[in-house]
């Protein structure tokens, strides 16, 4: 994996980049549409790639439990099994572990695990994460790492820490894939000095790129702000740094301003389905019965598939008789709605206009009266 700054803002820490991998290479700022089952839902990869998504997430957890990495290796790996011949990242499986926490046990080795599909015993140390993994070949590969609820004891978020860069270690020294490039994953909970502490352990191990971790489980967005801004002071420039999980547009924004280079959610397609489009504007519920005979696309302007040929009168007509094509043509919209975000977001840094964009992105929305909260 090659990575370069091509540019960086006069007034804020956001920077354009280039990260070349073995199946090509994308710019940052970058929203990653999310495939947790080697699926972006609803979409054809040809679909996926016309939105202008140049590099998806997918899921270690998920797709160990089904249909099993043998199986993905086997079939020649993620990228031709799920038929995507560009950047793939998977995570590593820690967050849904997390997840279970009323079905795991945690030790130094790893944790132990029921399948949340029938629940049957499994383990997964970071040994065992890295192997899955290589397994998938995919192109970045994540850390395996302890996720902490919120709010948490300090003790615990300090073991927590501990084991953290403890696993980070293991999973340099497992090998893995010749093209695969392993992230670090940066831990610490709402407390800057673990934040801190997490950091520089992690730095220290020399990883090909950093994630923040732990974050967007129910923490207030100023406490969220605080610890991305600590915490990416601490991070190599030279390295792509990845919010993990964050992905509302306002947020998205202002932790580009931060630092921040990668971006998932699964916020654009789960909305999509649910009957929520976003808009420069906010989001629109496409249910309400305004949209009955409304002509119009989704968005003016937007160059998607969806808004080229439909209008919201028929996409409301598909949504209230719960027809499948809606899915599709929502989430089309959605996930073009962020890649384009991405791409003028990206031209902002350029000009060195991006507090202006920020501005006018905040007041568009204060105009709206059928946001979707």
């Amino acid at each position: 994996m090659n990575f370069k700054v091509l540019h960086k803002s006069a007034s804020t820490r956001a920077r354009i980049c280039e990260v070349e991998t073995a199946h090509g290479s994308f710019m940052t700022p970058v929203f990653m549409p999310v495939g947790t089952q080697a699926t972006v839902k609803a979409l054809s990869p040809e679909e996926l790639e016309e939105t202008g998504a140049r590099i998806i997430l997918a899921n270690t957890y998920h797709l160990y439990l089904r249909p099993g990495q043998g199986i993905v290796e086997k079939m020649g790996g993620l990228h031709r099994f799920m038929h995507w011949n560009r950047p793939i990242l998977t995570d590593s499986g820690g967050f849904q572990v997390y997840s279970l926490s009323k079905l795991r046990k945690i030790t130094e080795k790893g944790v132990t695990f029921q399948s949340h599909i029938d629940g049957s015993s499994h383990f997964i140390g970071p040994e065992e994460a890295i192997r899955i993994q290589k397994a998938l070949g995919s192109d970045i590969i994540m850390a395996f790492d302890e996720c902490v609820s919120y709010p948490a004891d300090y003790r615990y978020v300090l073991d927590s820490v501990r084991l953290t860069s403890l696993w980070a270690s293991r999973c340099l020294e497992e090998k893995r894939g010749e093209t695969q490039r392993l992230f670090g994953i940066v831990q610490g909970g709402m407390y800057s000095d673990l934040r801190e502490r997490s950091a520089k352990e992690l730095v220290a191990m020399g990883f090909d790129g950093y994630a923040l971790g732990g974050l967007s489980v129910g923490e207030d967005a100023e406490t969220r702000e605080r610890i991305i801004r600590e915490t990416v002071a601490f991070l190599p420039e030279d390295k792509p740094v990845y919010l993990m999980g964050v992905g509302r547009p306002e947020d998205i924004l202002d932790a580009v301003s931060l630092g921040v280079d990668m971006f998932d959610c699964v916020m654009p397609t789960r909305n999509a389905r649910n009957g929520a489009l976003f808009t420069r504007t906010g989001r629109i519920a496409i249910k309400n019965a305004r949209y009955a005979d409304d002509e119009r696309p989704i968005e003016e302007g937007c160059d998607c598939y969806t808004c080229s040929h439909y209008s919201r009168a028929y996409l409301r007509h598909l949504y209230m008789a719960n027809e499948l094509l809606v899915y599709r043509l929502n989430s089309i919209h959605n996930i073009r709605y962020y890649t384009r975000f991405m791409e003028e977001i990206r031209e902002a840094i350029r000009d060195d206009r991006l507090e202006e964009f920020r501005d006018r992105f905040y007041k568009q929305r204060e105009n709206e009266n059928h946001v979707v909260e």
